[in-house]
């Protein structure tokens, strides 16, 4: 009986502590699911939902044609967990194989990294290859979209336009410069993964993707080809170091086209380092600075003419040939004698323009060469753009004023020698230059009278005809306007005497003048380096083809041999 009341006490415990234990689960069941719910929630979310970025689309890059010149196409990373696909080796195998890389460097970067959870692998892969990868999800691989810019126009307009990075955004040139308008913004979204890290559903987006916006240049598509073709022809047919021309519309400063060889192409960049980037993607037109030498003159008979110290048909005495003043002395090619203010700028006389500059009050002629935008830069925006060197007339010596008359002593680039044509060919206008469709603004700062600039077109056109030093820069059909200029180069602080640059800046037509083009070649070695030999046929071509994909009405007509000049034609 004892035994029976033992057993029964011992059951009754047995269950008492039974229901009190499933009393005690429900009680903390009920806890957790009313009281700690949101707390577990969270934490199981911690454990198993991430956030993802989500690629933002790069807004476009378009021609003032609408014709595009940088777009960015989607592309893929191929990434790997390594925890599981080391535990795969017939799926790294056949990663190594679809991506054409080494399996056993695959293996040995999987097998260092073990404990993470993630490794890249490879980007930009094509989405053709990407396909063949989107199975292996389950072996620790996958694929996740990005974009790839990509230039249609290759290297011809690279130095402008510039690059972008691995992750899309802009490193150089106008991709830099407007990154913000392009660039856009990565969007989240909320996923959930399994406890191996792999994506198992998409729980919703956390904060939309901000597209990037597209710019419309003021370059023409086709004129930057020709462009960019005709310059790469005279750098190698002249073996010079390197060249540059910038192609500009005087009414309203926008640039349709800048070109710079030697070049890159920003679709491959595989084989070039970093630094050989560095220089092949410079954009020469605004950073390199040089002497402009002859090229400078016209300015020197506009500051006589406004000022009323000249006139056209003023005569100057350049006999002997020879000027000596003080320690510096100034040679003609040949003796001149006694010529007129055009003939100075036809045949490019350094004793003629000196005179004229002697007989200038100094200040006259700092104040056009500033008022120009010599010793400024342009205003463009562009990154890396150089002012050039001038100094204030208070700072002149005798030898400066001297050498300043026939464009040495100063430095410009060659998109600021083209803004200063442009005031020349825009009646004396000066409009801020722009690389933006559209972006330029109406009228302009007067900087000389009408009447000063269409005289100086008038003589600037004796320059291209078989009288003047530029007789390869005729044009066809066209008439054109423009001055020559060859400086020499300074090595180790002298002028050496076998480095040039060879200039050519001029206009056309030159009766309504609708293009400015400048033209600089660097150290050329081979066929002469004279700015009318050498840069005078470039500006030829150039005008030429651009003038007709303009649709611009031709204004010389050839007619057994002598030319007609229709005056005021225009489109």
């Amino acid at each position: 009986m004892a035994k029976l009341e033992q057993f029964n006490t011992r059951r009754v415990f047995a269950l008492t502590m039974i229901a009190l234990a499933f009393i005690g689960l429900f009680v903390r069941a009920c806890y957790l699911q009313l009281i700690e719910a949101d707390f577990l929630h969270a934490k199981g979310n911690n454990l198993y939902v991430r956030s993802m970025n989500i690629s933002a689309h790069r807004g476009a890059i378009y021609d003032r044609n609408g014709q595009p010149l940088a777009i960015s196409t989607p592309v893929y990373r191929v990434i790997a967990d390594p925890q599981i696909s080391s535990q795969y080796p017939e799926s790294i195998q056949l990663v190594a194989q679809t991506l054409g890389i080494s399996e056993s460097k695959l293996k040995q970067k999987i097998k260092q990294r073990k404990q993470k959870r993630y490794l890249s692998i490879q980007r930009h892969v094509l989405p053709e290859t990407a396909q063949q990868l989107k199975g292996m999800r389950n072996t620790g691989f996958r694929v996740e979209r990005e974009y790839r810019r990509y230039y249609p126009g290759g290297e011809m307009a690279a130095h402008l336009i510039g690059l972008t990075n691995s992750d899309d955004a802009g490193v150089e040139g106008l991709e830099k410069v407007y990154e913000s308008w392009l660039g856009g913004a990565a969007g989240k979204k909320k996923v959930a993964k399994d406890k191996r890290g792999r994506v198992v559903a998409d729980i919703g987006q956390m904060l939309p993707p901000k597209l990037g916006k597209d710019l419309s240049l003021s370059l023409d598509k086709r004129i930057q080809y020709v462009v960019y073709r005709e310059l790469k022809k005279a750098v190698l047919k002249h073996q010079a170091k390197t060249g540059s021309v910038v192609v500009l519309d005087p009414a309203n400063g926008e640039i349709l086209a800048i070109a710079n060889y030697p070049g890159l192409n920003p679709n491959n960049r595989n084989n070039v380092g970093a630094s050989s980037i560095d220089q092949l993607i410079r954009n020469r037109a605004i950073a390199d600075v040089f002497e402009p030498g002859s090229t400078a003159k016209p300015f020197v008979m506009a500051a006589a003419f406004e000022g009323g110290h000249y006139k056209v048909a003023s005569t100057i005495d350049t006999n002997p040939g020879v000027l000596k003043v003080g320690s510096t002395t100034v040679r003609d090619k040949n003796n001149l004698g006694i010529i007129d203010m055009t003939t100075i700028l036809s045949k490019s006389s350094n004793v003629g323009s000196v005179k004229v500059a002697l007989n200038t009050p100094e200040e006259d002629l700092w104040r056009i060469y500033s008022n120009v935008g010599f010793g400024q830069t342009s205003g463009s925006g562009l990154l890396g753009e150089q002012s050039g060197v001038l100094k204030n007339y208070i700072d002149w010596n005798k030898g400066q004023r001297i050498t300043l008359a026939f464009g040495y002593g100063m430095s410009v680039t060659t998109l600021q020698l083209a803004r200063a044509y442009g005031v020349l060919a825009n009646d004396g206008v000066l409009a801020e230059v722009s690389f933006v469709h559209g972006d330029s603004q109406a009228g302009g700062r007067r900087i000389l009278s009408a009447k000063t600039t269409q005289q100086i077109r008038q003589m600037l056109r004796k320059v291209v005809s078989v009288e003047g030093t530029a007789q390869q820069a005729r044009l066809q059909v066209y008439t054109a306007a423009g001055k020559t200029g060859t400086s020499r180069k300074l090595s180790n602080g002298e002028y050496a005497k076998d480095q040039h640059i060879a200039l050519f800046a001029g206009m056309a037509p030159a009766t309504q003048p609708e293009v400015v083009i400048v033209v600089m070649i660097d150290q050329p070695t081979q066929g002469g380096y004279y700015g009318g030999v050498v840069a005078g046929p470039v500006f030829a071509r150039v005008a030429e083809t651009v003038l007709r994909l303009r649709n611009v009405r031709p204004d010389r007509i050839l007619d057994a041999g002598s030319s007609l000049l229709l005056s005021g034609a225009k489109r």
